[in-house]
């Protein structure tokens, strides 16, 4: 399984960014996919997780700021991040797990995600 994550790059605070994310084979496309991000000498972070269903789950600090969804059946994930600030600055991945679900208690933990994205570099100025 590759994951495939770009749209990062270097933005002003208050810009926005769409960060994508594409499974090879398109059957992952379906399963439940997370984001995370990571800054040197920090533990990942959760960031958002959708559903196959369509349902959606933020962290508190990107709640009303970020949007993330799916273009159809096996499409691509899109992660619009509004009102950027530079606390956003990191190192962004996208996850799926080996199977297409995983428990609610557990979609915010880096560990339930099998398959991990290169990573792409988000970075706000101020």
């Amino acid at each position: 399984v590759q994951l495939q994550a770009s749209g990062g790059g270097l933005v002003q605070a208050g810009d926005s960014l769409t960060l994508s994310c594409a499974a090879s084979p398109s059957t992952y496309n379906n399963y439940i996919r997370g984001w995370f991000r990571q800054t040197p000498g920090k533990e990942r972070e959760f960031v958002a997780a959708i559903r196959t269903s369509g349902t959606t789950y933020y962290a508190d600090s990107v709640k009303g700021r970020f949007t993330l969804s799916r273009s159809g059946p096996k499409s691509a994930v899109y992660l619009r991040m509004n009102s950027l600030r530079p606390e956003d600055t990191a190192v962004y991945y996208c996850a799926t797990p080996s199977r297409p679900f995983v428990s609610a208690a557990s979609y915010y933990q880096a560990s339930a995600y099998d398959y991990w994205g290169q990573g792409t570099l988000v970075t706000v100025s101020s």
